[in-house]
């Protein structure tokens, strides 16, 4: 098989383009710029480019398939000249849909939690000798890509994304999956400019339950669908949908308790922690039962489960202090990963940092979501970017419209280095003290290993 890829270069493409690599097709790509990691493991493959830019002439009779991404503009040459010569143009998602037909699809969707209740579920499959391909949006300890496609996995694990397929399909990614086993986490609006209302960002949950797809279980079709039925949005769209033909499991988060800083479910100690985590477990649990696996296989695997990449990760420790980074950006993540550190550590001053980086964040009439969001940590800092704001053409912000939409207990920066030496000021003493900081960004560059000494 022979496929080019437009737009090599995103985070989910490179790895498609790998994946597909590994699986032994023969890949070539285009981008007009590429930056680490993808740069580099392309590169790693042979798959990097020699020169960026656009070469309609790459686009030749004999490519079997041209997977489009969304960087890509809809008048980029190459893909006009693919649509020229009449090739057959997928999206990324529908691309991996195209490698799955034949499988039992699990897709985890929601606005929040997908990535670590996918890495859960892929973490407890290997752990059980279950082959599976899978598609995920982070890189996961254990397995080399994020992307996996083979011939003789029975099975594909996908993270099930409500962002726009591609330059020419306005679909969500996560409507072209055909899940047979669906997963909602959560729902809590996001994506303004695509979704401009809530009830529009909402109906697309309720379209996705709808093109669950039967499965043969026992020898009776059944299609699943799995919902947090402590989000109460979601519960309602759940509940709302009457079709009798799939089969609902509502979950919610399980018995727990903290012991000198370790959650435990039962006798199992866990090595992530935090409510929003134990509830992205139990979906991944119930997931996991649908496929055979017993609750004990399901404890034994998920005590070695240390989570996803920037999903409330350790940076570093001592015996008295420690800094995490998550990759928090939406209202309802601030919240649940605020909460997490604070029932993790109660003890312990709590400084958050979040850095206001999405397209949806930095819109002043989305503001008014995060009201309330922060308050759970003691020292509360937002960080946002004029360059950000200019990048996205969005008109400015003041530094005082921010603090008033997150309730005026916030430390409002706009220059990172202004925000470092606030923090450092703060952990002169760092006795019994975290710091934690969220975002979808990287505050400009920070590196979060030298920002407090420990």
């Amino acid at each position: 098989m022979n496929v080019h890829f437009i737009a090599i270069g995103g985070s989910a493409m490179h790895n498609l383009a790998i994946a597909l690599h590994l699986k032994g097709y023969h890949v070539t790509g285009s981008d007009d710029e590429i930056f680490d990691p993808a740069k580099s493991r392309l590169q790693k493959y042979g798959l990097l480019p020699e020169t960026f830019g656009w070469h309609p002439e790459r686009i030749t009779p004999d490519l079997d398939a041209v997977v489009l991404g969304m960087h890509a503009r809809i008048d980029n040459p190459e893909l006009l000249r693919a649509q020229e010569l009449g090739l057959k143009i997928y999206s990324y998602p529908e691309y991996l849909y195209e490698q799955s037909k034949d499988k039992t699809r699990i897709v985890v969707g929601g606005s929040h939690g997908k990535t670590t209740t996918t890495a859960m579920i892929l973490h407890v499959l290997a752990h059980c000798n279950i082959e599976a391909d899978y598609m995920v949006g982070a890189q996961l300890e254990g397995f080399e890509v994020m992307v996996c496609l083979s011939e003789t996995a029975k099975v594909m694990v996908i993270e099930g994304d409500e962002y726009l397929t591609s330059p020419i399909d306005r679909r969500p990614k996560f409507h072209l999956y055909k899940p047979h086993i669906a997963i909602i986490t959560g729902i809590e609006w996001d994506h303004i400019n695509v979704f401009p209302t809530f009830d529009i960002y909402k109906d697309q949950f309720a379209q996705f339950i709808n093109l669950i797809e039967p499965r043969t279980s026992t020898g009776t079709p059944v299609g699943t669908l799995i919902y947090c039925a402590e989000d109460p949005v979601v519960r309602e769209v759940a509940e709302a949908n009457t079709r009798t033909d799939i089969q609902k499991l509502p979950y919610v988060c399980p018995e727990h308790c903290v012991e000198d800083g370790i959650t435990y479910i039962g006798n199992t100690s866990l090595r992530v922690f935090g409510r929003h985590n134990l509830l992205n477990l139990t979906a991944a649990r119930y997931a996991c039962n649908a496929l055979g696996v017993t609750d004990a296989q399901f404890d034994e695997a998920i005590s070695t489960f240390g989570g996803a990449s920037k999903r409330l990760e350790l940076v570093k420790k001592n015996d008295t202090c420690a800094v995490y980074k998550d990759f928090a950006h939406a209202p309802s993540k601030l919240r649940a990963t605020i909460a997490a550190m604070r029932e993790q550590y109660p003890n312990r001053q709590l400084v958050a940092c979040m850095e206001l980086h999405t397209f949806s964040s930095l819109t002043q009439e989305f503001l008014q979501q995060y009201r309330g969001t922060m308050d759970q940590a003691d020292v509360r800092c937002v960080y946002f970017s004029k360059h950000a704001l200019q990048l996205k053409h969005l008109p400015d912000l003041d530094p005082e419209q921010v603090k008033a939409a997150f309730g005026g207990n916030v430390n409002v920066f706009t220059d990172s280095k202004l925000l470092v030496e606030y923090v450092r000021t703060l952990f002169r003493d760092t006795e019994n003290k975290n710091l934690l900081m969220m975002s979808s960004g990287n505050f400009d560059g920070l590196d979060f290993n030298t920002i407090i000494e420990i």
